[in-house]
C-alpha cells in the first residue's frame, strides 16, 4: 500500500469537537472529501491533553491506529467538524 504523500499539504483545517465546539487540532489536510483519518505528522497544532479526547467534555472522538504503516487518528464518524 501506498505511503502519505511525502509532500505535506498547504491548506491548514481548523477541527473542533461537534458536541462542545472545543478546538481539537490544526491540520494539513489535503483534497476536499471529509475528514475521516488525521496524519499525526500532519497536526500542525494539537489542542487536546488527552489523545483522541476532547478536553471541552471529555467524549472519545477517535481511535489511535496505523494507516498503511504511518502512525494516525481513525475519526469517529459525527464526532467532529472542520473549517
Amino acid at each position: 500500500m501506498a505511503k502519505p504523500n511525502k509532500k505535506s499539504p498547504t491548506r491548514t483545517v481548523d477541527i473542533f469537537c461537534a458536541k462542545c465546539k472545543a478546538q481539537l487540532f490544526k491540520y494539513r489536510k489535503g483534497g476536499k472529501g471529509a475528514l475521516v483519518k488525521c496524519f499525526k505528522e500532519r497536526i500542525v497544532e494539537d489542542y487536546t491533553k488527552l489523545a483522541c479526547t476532547c478536553p471541552g467534555c471529555g467524549q472519545l472522538f477517535a481511535r489511535d491506529t496505523l494507516v498503511r504503516g504511518t502512525p494516525a487518528f481513525k475519526i469517529v464518524g459525527g464526532k467532529v467538524t472542520f473549517k
